[in-house]
């Protein structure tokens, strides 16, 4: 599919149904995207811990979450995951959520699943009392690091991720959401 061609998707809010699909959709997107020098244990070991389809489920039901699906013809090919009311050192607001994972499968990058995945959940977290939304991205994800300037998130410095007993850079951004209501979807 050429990224000029329109592509017609959905977004609707995750079920435990779901789990295997975004299982494997998150395996694969997360592969392709921190792979990129092959397979290793440590990346082996969390992509496997974290697209266990039990911790999926988990994620899915748990009340302080919002997990979006986005849906070409019935296929999943993205989703976003927000972590309600969390704090991060380099957050001063009470009322932060973490955007932990915008997943979109390469196929489908560039026909705008990700801008559109990403406003519905900030509509979501806003509607749930979130008034700045922050999310860390590898300092080697290129596609990342300029999506979200784009989509106003500001670089306000540098994180540490933890993956399995490994640190690595990620630089640090956060949008302040529309505090006098949700933000107003864009079509």
């Amino acid at each position: 599919m050429a990224n000029s061609d329109k592509l017609d998707f959905t977004l609707r809010t995750a079920t435990p149904s779901d789990v295997l699909s975004i299982a494997a959709l998150g395996i694969q997107v997360f592969m392709d995207t921190y792979a990129t020098e092959g397979v290793r244990d440590a990346i082996a070991r969390e992509a496997l811990e974290s697209f266990a389809p039990e911790t999926i489920c988990a994620m899915i039901e748990r009340p302080d979450s919002i997990f979006l699906l986005a849906e070409a013809d019935e296929h999943l090919v993205g989703f976003a995951q927000i972590c309600l009311k969390t704090l991060h050192p380099l957050v001063s607001d009470p009322y932060a959520a973490e955007l932990k994972r915008l997943y979109v499968q390469e196929r489908f990058a560039g026909h705008g699943v990700g801008w559109q995945l990403l406003r519905r959940a900030e509509n979501e977290a806003s509607a749930r009392g979130t008034s700045t939304l922050w999310v860390t991205v590898w300092a080697r994800n290129a596609r990342a690091l300029q999506f979200y300037p784009r989509q106003g998130y500001e670089n306000t410095g540098l994180a540490v991720h933890r993956l399995q007993a490994e640190s690595h850079p990620n630089v640090f951004f956060c949008k302040s959401l529309n505090p006098s209501g949700p933000v107003q979807p864009v079509v």
